[in-house]
C-alpha cells in the first residue's frame, strides 16, 4: 500500500516495450528504414501522452528521465530563458522536494522565490497567490495534487490568474496524471511534469508538456533531440512504455478511480472509527482517489511502518524522496501540524493490485499495532490504556 514510492509495470506495458530492446533497436535519428521503425514508435508514444493530458499538438510533449528532470527543465528552463523579464518565481510550501531544491538552487543565482502557504487541509488560496505577484514574476509553479496528503489544488483558477498577468504556469502533475482527468488547455497550464512509473510505466522515464510559444532554455546540451530541449539518444523502450501506460490510463482512469475511491473511503472511515485520536490529513473530498494519509496521536509513524511490515503490509510515512532524513515531512509541517503530530502520520497509497480484502486486513490489524505502540509510549495518557 505504498504505490506513491513505486508502481509495478503493467504487464501490457512490459509487452509493448519488449520488441524495442532486442528487435526494433534502431536509432530514431537514423535516415534508413531500421531507424524509421523507432521514429514511428516515438511519434505514436508522444501522441498518446498528448491525448492523456489534452495537449493540442504531440510535439508539445518532451520525453525525459522522470518527474525530477521534467521539473528541472521546466523551472530552470523558464528562469534562465526569461531572466531579462524578471527574476521572481512563486511556488507553494508543499511542493515536492525536487521543486523546493530547484528553487533553493535558483536563489543562489539571484532569483527571488516566494512560497505561498496552504491551509490546514493543504489547499492553496488563489487570492494569496495573486497578492504575491510582482512586476518581476516570470513563473508560478504549483503541484496538481500532493502525493503525501492527496489534496488536489484549484489549478484552473491559479492558471487563469497566471495568464491574466502574462506569467508562465508550471504544474508538477506527477502524483495526479493517470489518476484524475487533466486538460492542459482548459486549465491554463503552460508546462506540466509527468512521471511514467506513477502510471504503471517504466521507472526512469517521464515527460514534460511545453505549450507552444513558451520560452524555455535547455539545461542539457547535446545533439538536439526532442526539439533541442532534451538532447541524447531517445530511450525508445522506455518511451514506448510511457506511451502505452498513458493509453491504458486514459482508457481505465474513470473505472479504476471510482474503485480506488471506494477502497480509500472504506479505509479512512474504518480507521477513524476503530482507533481513538486518529485523524485524516489533507482535504476530505478534494483528494487523489488512492490516497489516505492518517495521523495517530502519541506514536511515531516509523514504528507503525515496522509493525505493519511484520504483518505483511507496506506503507509510508511520507515521500520516498525525503526518506533519507529524520526530519518530519515538510508537507505536514506546512499544514500546521506539530513535529510530534507529523511524525505520527502514515500514508496509504493504493493501486491496481489492491482489493477490498487488503483494506479489510489492514483494518483488522492496524488497531492492535496502534494499541501496542501506545502502551509503550510515555506520551500516551493513562486513561487511554485502561
Amino acid at each position: 500500500m505504498d504505490h506513491a514510492a513505486g508502481m509495478p509495470v503493467d504487464p501490457r506495458v512490459f509487452e509493448a516495450m519488449k520488441p524495442y530492446f532486442v528487435e526494433n533497436y534502431g536509432n530514431p535519428s537514423s535516415s534508413y528504414s531500421f531507424g524509421a521503425s523507432a521514429k514511428n514508435a516515438l511519434m505514436e508514444s508522444r501522441e498518446k501522452v498528448a491525448r492523456l493530458i489534452g495537449a493540442e499538438k504531440p510535439e508539445e510533449v518532451i520525453f525525459t528521465s522522470g518527474g525530477t528532470e521534467s521539473n528541472n527543465l521546466a523551472i530552470k528552463g523558464v528562469a534562465y530563458r526569461n531572466k531579462d523579464k524578471g527574476n521572481h518565481i512563486i511556488a507553494t510550501t508543499i511542493e515536492h522536494i525536487s521543486v523546493i531544491n530547484i528553487c533553493k538552487h535558483l536563489q543562489k543565482q539571484d532569483f527571488e522565490i516566494t512560497y505561498i502557504p496552504v491551509d490546514k487541509q493543504g489547499m492553496v488560496d488563489p487570492e494569496k497567490l495573486k497578492d504575491a505577484i510582482t512586476d518581476k514574476t516570470i513563473l508560478i509553479s504549483v503541484m496538481y495534487a500532493n502525493g503525501e496528503i492527496g489534496t488536489i489544488q484549484p489549478i484552473r483558477e491559479i492558471g487563469k490568474i497566471a495568464h491574466e498577468n502574462q506569467i508562465y504556469f508550471h504544474v508538477d502533475a506527477v502524483a495526479a496524471v493517470g489518476k484524475v482527468p487533466i486538460n492542459v488547455g482548459e486549465e491554463n497550464i503552460d508546462l506540466l511534469s509527468i512521471s511514467s512509473n506513477d502510471m504503471y510505466g517504466p521507472k526512469g522515464m517521464g515527460a514534460l508538456y511545453i505549450k507552444k510559444g513558451t520560452r524555455i532554455q535547455p539545461v542539457m546540451q547535446g545533439g538536439g533531440q526532442e526539439r533541442g530541449l532534451r538532447s541524447g539518444t531517445e530511450n525508445i523502450p522506455g518511451i514506448v512504455g510511457t506511451g502505452k501506460a498513458a493509453e491504458i490510463a486514459q482508457e481505465e482512469m474513470e473505472t479504476e478511480g471510482r474503485r480506488l475511491s471506494q477502497l480509500r473511503d472504506k479505509l479512512i472511515k474504518g480507521a477513524l472509527n476503530k482507533i481513538a485520536r486518529s485523524y485524516l490529513n489533507g482535504h476530505p473530498t478534494k483528494r487523489l482517489p488512492n490516497n489516505a494519509n492518517l495521523r495517530f496521536s502519541y506514536i511515531e509513524g516509523e514504528s507503525l511502518i515496522l509493525g505493519l511490515d511484520m504483518l505483511g503490509i507496506q506503507v509510508s510515512s511520507g515521500s520516498a524522496c525525503t526518506s533519507k532524513t529524520l526530519e518530519p515531512s515538510h508537507v505536514l509541517l506546512a499544514i500546521g501540524l506539530a513535529h510530534e503530530e507529523a511524525h505520527g502520520s502514515l500514508v496509504f497509497t493504493m493501486g491496481k493490485q489492491n482489493s477490498e480484502e487488503d483494506v479489510k486486513y489492514v483494518l483488522e490489524v492496524l488497531p492492535g499495532v496502534v494499541r501496542r505502540l501506545r502502551a509503550m509510549s510515555p506520551l500516551t495518557p493513562k486513561e487511554m490504556l485502561r
